[in-house]
């Protein structure tokens, strides 16, 4: 049985009511919401056992990041060294998307070490493996693409992207409308050519019965994947956007129909000004699933600050509606990101989120700016970069300029100290 099965069954769950001592909310309201669809809680079955991590309605936001090879950049101690990063950053999640390298060997060493959910996107393995074989992508059958998927499953992985929405009649759309950067995501092109050559529907979309099948007896998470999001803030919000999101809408009841968790996945690129409407869609035409965001990013002219432009839009997006933050690195549209921009990129999201959860009054959230107002009013540095976010780098900042006369205070302000200067003027009114 699925968890969303045991939750449907009224009965306490144990990763239920373990995800809610973590979120300090009420059992039984959230095996409602997991029942209803309205929160997952992934974790393949085969899986070693790891802590629960609730993500939807009402839940503290939370952070995926990605590691994963590339046929330029294949080391498995890299990536596992990514991945220990990311979570020792505070990621919720991670996602493996190796391209090329010992994929296999990849994924399994960090589903054998990783505290926290796992997540991958298949087809991309898919593509790789028919290279390996000398074999063209669009060469690959249903057969193929499928037989990743069991693979997977049976290795552990908690969740997984399939990109079901990229159907022939949404290319169509994307076609006659016309677009300025086309198709960005990775496995919605590679699917795109696929249909085109085979002249044959997406198979992920014609079988996703059999996709059900596989899901439910694994008790994997479906992301139903954005291989059409846009990919400059021109495209956003346009006909194959909304035409995908439609379609993921129904194949969501489908999936709840058969007891299997759904996640939707959403842009992209886009602008400021329709963040919220597309946090809105998204959420009445998917009926209030969990909604996992990659940013959104809100211009496309910062390369190598792509963490700012990605924080700025997810915490927009995490306010109004979204449940999941991808990570965006300073990395993105440059390069297969090192170890400090997974780091940085998992810290800039936390950082949107935990503003979003501020703004959306989740208990608790406030508590932690009060502590650190309160350890700021002390002049209590070491509370203070205690409570930091990044205490690594509060640390390394401090210490390395310390004031030269009176170490309570900062060299921006020494002995011209707000706080101290204030202290003394309310204490002489009082």
């Amino acid at each position: 049985m699925t968890l969303m099965h045991r939750a449907r069954n009224g009965k306490p769950v144990p990763e239920i009511l373990a995800a809610a001592l973590r979120e300090n909310v009420d059992p039984e309201m959230l095996r409602r919401k997991v029942a209803e669809g309205r929160v997952v809680i992934p974790r393949n079955k085969k899986r070693r056992p790891i802590e629960p991590i609730a993500v939807g309605e009402g839940l503290k936001i939370k952070v995926n990041a990605n590691v994963g090879s590339s046929r330029d950049r294949a080391d498995v101690a890299l990536e596992l060294e990514k991945m220990r990063v990311a979570v020792a950053a505070g990621a919720d999640a991670v996602m493996d998307l190796s391209t090329g390298g010992p994929i296999d060997e990849i994924r399994r060493a960090i589903l054998a070490e990783c505290p926290v959910m796992i997540g991958t996107v298949p087809v991309y393995q898919a593509a790789s493996d028919g290279i390996l074989s000398k074999k063209s992508w669009v060469e690959l059958t249903a057969d193929d693409f499928f037989a990743g998927i069991l693979k997977q499953a049976e290795d552990g992985v908690d969740f997984m992207t399939i990109h079901c929405g990229v159907t022939r009649a949404t290319i169509e759309r994307l076609t006659r409308e016309g677009r300025r950067l086309d198709i960005v995501s990775r496995g919605g092109s590679l699917l795109a050519e696929w249909m085109d050559v085979n002249d044959r529907e997406n198979p992920f979309f014609e079988q996703y019965d059999r996709l059900l099948d596989i899901c439910n007896e694994y008790d994997i998470t479906l992301s139903l994947g954005d291989g059409l999001r846009p990919g400059c803030i021109s495209d956003a919000t346009d006909r194959a956007q909304i035409h995908e999101l439609s379609t993921l809408g129904e194949l969501t009841e489908r999936a709840w129909a058969r007891d299997v968790q759904v996640m939707i996945e959403g842009p992209g690129h886009v602008p400021l000004h329709q963040i919220v409407a597309n946090m809105q869609l998204q959420k009445r035409l998917c009926h209030g699933a969990p909604f996992y965001v990659l940013g959104p990013l809100v211009t496309d002219v910062a390369p190598g600050y792509d963490h700012i432009t990605a924080a700025i839009g997810g915490a927009i997006a995490a306010w109004h509606g979204a449940d999941f933050l991808c990570y965006v690195t300073p990395s993105e549209h440059l390069r297969l990101p090192p170890l400090e921009d997974v780091r940085t990129g998992v810290i800039a999201s936390r950082i949107a989120g935990h503003a979003a959860d501020i703004a959306r009054g989740i208990p608790g959230a406030i508590d932690w700016d009060n502590a650190m107002a309160d350890a700021r009013q002390r002049l209590d540095w070491k509370s203070q970069i205690e409570l930091a976010i990044d205490p690594e780098l509060a640390r390394v900042m401090r210490g390395g300029t310390m004031p030269t006369t009176d170490d309570t205070t900062c060299t921006m302000c020494a002995d011209l100290c707000a706080i101290k200067t204030s202290a003394k003027a309310i204490r002489k009114i009082k």
